[in-house]
């Protein structure tokens, strides 16, 4: 017999990580069926760097956002990631999907070492040191003759197949394993917000301090930070490898890739789970649109034009796009309650 009781409610926090699952589970459906709608290439070419750059600047947000360590190096890890999975490739015949994991471990061996002397530092001296590392990564790759050097590697077709990521004969493959990744990025997201980590992070982003004296042992929490964005992003990075079928320092590992990793969790909102993603979807689409209709003169208008935006952004709404959602919620319960008393009088 059912007790009569009634049913204790949901915690709020309960209550808020269940609806944004639910949230998720739509968006990723409505995102599997996009390309159903979208037949010309290039804007399904669009789509692609849309949801590759969601799942970048996700990665990014877990050591930006949390942990509030503001890396503009990241395009280091995903060079990094680009070219292991490239020489394994194409210098051992190891395919690219089993390639992923040992890209994403260098990259994140990577990140340890940049951040064992970095963390030392904090606020824009950290921010500037990764800008530095970065560059000297840059350099590094640029002289490297066995990876190519500046003249890079051309990434051999082997055959039309997932083990290799290599498809000649449509985009779409490319554009579901960047989906993947990104949905993966998210989910890890989702998870470590209400973890340990999460928490440990969110209070050295607050007051390193005061972290520091309830017991967060706040240099390892930074190293995990940090190893968990560049492993991603080193994934992310060795898709992209095959996507484009070929690698050099340019492409890869330039100080353009680091703000654009960054900029959409900045317009999107730091240290939010949807922010990345939402300022992916805008500010992608746009630059790519400007850069086509009015980029090819070399003015670099679509440059001055989401440049623009993320200021109009920073100035008017400093938490980001996702801070919109709150004030649109007001407004709507206040309207509702206006036509209520309408009614009512």
């Amino acid at each position: 017999m059912a007790s009569s009781e009634p049913r204790a409610p949901l915690d709020a926090e309960a209550r808020y990580r269940r609806r944004q699952a639910r949230i998720g589970g739509l968006v990723l459906a409505a995102l599997v069926l996009a390309p159903l709608a979208i037949r010309d290439p290039y804007w399904q070419n669009v789509l692609i760097l849309t949801v590759m750059y969601a799942g970048l600047a996700q990665a990014w947000n877990i050591l930006g956002g949390y942990c509030g360590q503001i890396s503009l190096g990241q395009a280091l890890f995903f060079g990094i990631g680009g070219y292991v999975a490239t020489v394994l490739d194409a210098s051992a015949g190891v395919p690219t999907l089993l390639g992923l994991v040992p890209a994403g471990i260098a990259a994140a061996l990577a990140s340890l070492l940049v951040g064992w002397p970095c963390f030392r530092m904090s606020g824009h001296y950290y921010a500037i040191a990764t800008l530095v590392v970065a560059q000297i990564g840059y350099l590094l790759f640029l002289n490297w003759d066995a990876v190519g050097g500046a003249s890079g590697i051309f990434i051999p077709y082997v055959a039309e197949s997932w083990p290799h990521l290599q498809f000649r004969s449509s985009k779409l493959p490319y554009y579901y394993a960047f989906l993947a990744l990104a949905a993966i990025v998210w989910l890890a997201s989702y998870a470590l917000e209400n973890s340990r980590w999460g928490f440990s992070w969110r209070a050295i982003k607050d007051d390193p301090i005061a972290a520091e004296s309830v017991g967060v042992r706040i240099f390892r929490a930074k190293l995990v930070a940090a190893a968990a964005s560049a492993f991603f992003t080193g994934i992310i990075g060795a898709v992209y490898a095959q996507f484009v079928a070929f690698i050099d320092p340019d492409s890869v590992l330039s100080g353009q890739l680091s703000i654009l990793i960054t900029l959409p969790a900045v317009l999107g909102g730091v240290g939010t789970l949807w922010g990345p993603a939402l300022g992916a979807a805008i500010l992608i689409p746009l630059s790519e649109a400007t850069r086509s209709y009015v980029g090819g003169s070399g003015s670099g208008l679509d440059l001055i034009v989401y440049g623009a935006l993320v200021m109009v952004v920073a100035v008017a709404k400093p938490q980001g796009l996702v801070g919109l959602v709150p004030a649109l919620q007001r407004h709507a319960a206040a309207a509702r309650v206006r036509r209520e008393a309408a009614r009512a009088a």
